[in-house]
């Protein structure tokens, strides 16, 4: 009884070690102290991005810096002891910050394998093995929190890089943002932002990654041929089908309305558009260098109130007697054997699997090539534990990003307030913009646009603006739903509303836009002289 007791104080010593052992991260490196002697860079010569050791933007906090623009950058980082994948949960969890957004680039860390013995660190490259890479990437089209999982099919021998389906998207601000990978042994992954559960998939799923894991138990035979005679055509043309005797395949699709009678008031003498009674030749005009001077075209005045000018022609109808050209019907093939499939054969490359047997992370590395700079890293973790992982998010992570948060929301209401536009206004704007989307509207699109954001700039002009578009959306409406002879109203450029005075660099810009679009017109009318249109009633 007295050994019992004298027992019991280490069997609770023993359990409490136990418990802050566990408690403890299997990495953790917030780079509180520079990097230099414990990350190593790579020797590669495609590498010329600069690492530096720097605080967040405006924090105390340091972490590892992507210090210029459109370069490559390669680091890593050997652990301790290789971190197995095979039992248990595992955590991987690091915070960064794209200080300057990020247009085109990675910001993503590789967890990578362990390597021959003769390797060294500082060959790291875009061509060094890894178990596992996850986080953010974005160019273009692309916009994925990334987790890739590399895998050796046992059959093979061959490594398989299996993507994780439907990845939750990158955040669009400059903010610092925490990525975590959840690995449990019951084969689940779960992908978090910030805390918060973004993706959960099962890594034997064939819906959560592609390609699946487990190999499909067939594949086509790559050697298995379609037959010659095979008949895929569900449907012929039938051959006894004959072209009726009166079926016509010359007959016009439209033919002159011969009963339209010319409306009363037609101007036949007067053309659509007269020269510029006001127009002057410009006083440099010089007719050996710019040719002979014409006077620019106006619309007719006299053909406002008339029903046309010019010659009038009947207008055209739909012929009644138009069938086009004659095609025999489709019937059903009597010889149609549906599409053509290779046979199914044993995939030489199927295995079984319970859980994934993953090679454990030997180093941690970051190799990405990106277009921004400004890109900082901070608090990389490996845990067997989510507490760990959530403790260490509330005492870094958490408090920067509600000084950032609330940064950015005094920065965005300061930027509300000076360029004066009140919520009514955003709300004009913001249907405007919706307005200019509409397909009828496609042609007068890019000048629509263009003047909203004039109006944005400018507040005071806010609604000439809306009248401007207004009459050309009522214009357009009303010539598709009863027709015309006018053209759309153009839409008043801002200069004609009243602005206040503008800076001079602000002048100079506006001059060299009117040039650069007087240059346009130029081409345009020596390319394609105007046309005038045929009247039609």
């Amino acid at each position: 009884m007295v050994g019992g007791r004298a027992l019991l104080p280490l069997l609770l010593l023993s359990a409490l070690l136990v418990q802050i052992r566990a408690s403890d991260p299997l990495f953790y490196e917030p780079f509180d102290e520079s990097f230099e002697g414990r990350w190593v860079l790579s020797g590669k010569d495609d590498y010329k991005g600069v690492w530096k050791h720097e605080k967040s933007d405006g924090h105390e906090d340091y972490g590892l810096l992507v210090s210029e623009k459109a370069k490559k950058y390669a680091i890593i980082k050997e652990l301790d002891e290789p971190v197995t994948l095979k039992d248990g949960t595992v955590v991987l969890q690091f915070e960064v910050r794209l200080q300057n957004g990020l247009e085109c680039g990675g910001a993503y860390l590789k967890y990578i394998r362990p390597q021959d013995a003769a390797w060294d660190a500082k060959e790291f490259d875009n061509e060094t093995p890894y178990t596992i890479m996850f986080g953010p990437d974005k160019c273009g089209s692309t916009n994925k929190v990334h987790f890739i999982l590399k895998h050796k099919n046992p059959k093979t021998g061959k490594y398989v890089e299996h993507h994780l389906k439907f990845p939750p998207s990158v955040p669009y601000d400059k903010l610092s943002h925490v990525y975590t990978a959840i690995l449990k042994p019951d084969n689940e992954v779960r992908i978090l932002v910030d805390g918060e559960e973004k993706k959960k998939a099962n890594f034997l799923s064939a819906d959560d990654f592609e390609p699946s894991l487990i190999p499909s138990k067939t594949i086509p035979d790559p050697d298995d041929k379609k037959p010659e005679d095979w008949d895929e055509r569900a449907k012929i043309p039938d051959p006894d089908a004959v072209k009726p005797d009166d079926w016509d395949e010359d007959a016009p699709m439209e033919i002159e309305d011969e009963e339209a009678t010319k409306p009363e008031g037609w101007l036949d003498d007067e053309p659509e558009e007269i020269d510029d009674p006001e127009a002057n030749k410009p006083e440099d005009w010089d007719d050996e260098e710019d040719g002979e001077w014409e006077a620019p075209k106006i619309d007719n005045p006299k053909c406002e109130e008339a029903p046309g000018c010019g010659e009038w022609k009947r207008p055209m109808k739909q012929n009644p007697a138009y069938k086009g050209k004659w095609h025999a019907p489709l019937i059903d093939n009597p010889n149609y054997k549906g599409i053509w499939k290779p046979q199914e054969i044993p995939n030489p490359e199927y295995f079984e699997l319970d859980k994934p047997d993953s090679d454990p992370i030997a180093a941690i590395g970051i190799e990405i090539w990106t277009m921004q700079d400004g890109i900082l890293f901070d608090n990389i973790l490996i845990a067997d534990d989510e507490k760990v992982a959530t403790s260490i998010l509330e005492k870094t992570w958490k408090p920067k990003y509600e000084v950032e948060k609330e940064k950015e929301k005094a920065e965005e209401a300061a930027a509300a307030a000076g360029d004066g536009l009140s919520e009514f206004q955003k709300k004009i704007f913001d249907v405007l913009y919706k307005l200019a989307d509409i397909p009828f509207l496609e042609p007068y699109k890019t000048k629509i646009i263009d003047v909203i954001e004039k109006g944005e700039k400018q507040p005071n002009i806010t609604i000439g603006i809306l009248v401007s578009i207004v009459v050309v959306f009522v214009t357009v409406l009303f010539r598709i739903l009863f027709g015309g002879k006018k053209p759309a109203a153009p839409v008043k450029p801002v200069a004609e509303v009243k602005k206040p005075k503008s800076t001079e660099s602000e002048a100079a810009g506006s001059s060299g836009d009117k040039e650069d679009e007087k240059e346009e017109e130029e081409k345009d009318g020596a390319a394609a002289p105007r046309r005038r249109s045929r009247r039609e009633t």
